[in-house]
């Protein structure tokens, strides 16, 4: 009963991450260094499972996602495959939800690069994709990993828009947040209060370690 919510929310969390990683420095890499039409409003869209409730961007998910849904419909009816209500659907939800912090941190990060550092690896003979991976990205990466730690913390406590598209199927889509809800309707607190502590000490562990690593860089 407590193994099971843990081992989902992990798996659905670190899923999250790797592609919130991913998008995210794509989109910051790409929103930072071009400038294009429709760029701001493109920006708003992103920026908005940040803001709006989590409930919103669950339904949001379920008409797209959804076995009657624009991109759901089309899956099930060519593959046969239907994401909705299981792990996938909640990985889904954890990315659009904690996809915001990430891109903000990314973009925060990319924008604070001295470009100094950047012009010189030029003038040395560096092309652009050398520049980004051996000058930009390692400058940019303290920024970067504090994404990725906010991130994966924001995709382990989603509860919202996880409980609209993928449900509390025990063993299957149950993470904590949902297994903590279910357990306090049923009278279940021993369970409550351990899945509680479990996700309250891990995430001050892992936001403590973040600030004690930015400290000591800042002191490098």
């Amino acid at each position: 009963m407590i193994i099971e919510p843990i081992l989902i929310s992990a798996k659905v969390a670190f899923t999250a991450t790797i592609f919130t990683l991913i998008i995210g420095i794509l989109l910051a890499r790409l929103f930072t260094k071009y400038n294009f039409k429709g760029k701001d409003l493109l920006e708003v869209i992103l920026i908005m499972p940040m803001v709006i409730p989590p409930s919103i961007t669950g339904y949001g998910l379920l008409i797209l996602i959804g076995r009657r849904g624009i991109c759901g419909k089309a899956l099930f009816e060519i593959f046969g495959v239907s994401i909705i209500f299981t792990w996938v659907a909640a990985a889904l939800a954890a990315t659009v939800v904690s996809l915001p912090l990430m891109y903000q941190s990314c973009k925060s990060a990319f924008l604070n690069v001295n470009h100094i550092y950047e012009n010189a690896a030029r003038t040395l003979g560096a092309d652009e994709k050398r520049v980004f991976w051996k000058v930009t990205l390692p400058l940019a990466l303290p920024g970067i990993i504090s994404g990725i730690v906010l991130s994966f913390s924001r995709a382990l406590g989603e509860f919202g828009a996880t409980m609209m598209v993928a449900g509390n199927i025990p063993g299957k889509t149950g993470t904590i947040p949902l297994a903590i809800y279910f357990a306090v309707e049923s009278g279940d607190t021993q369970t409550a209060n351990i899945l509680m502590i479990i996700v309250l000490s891990f995430s001050f562990t892992l936001i403590y370690s973040l600030n004690m690593w930015l400290k000591r860089k800042q002191n490098i």
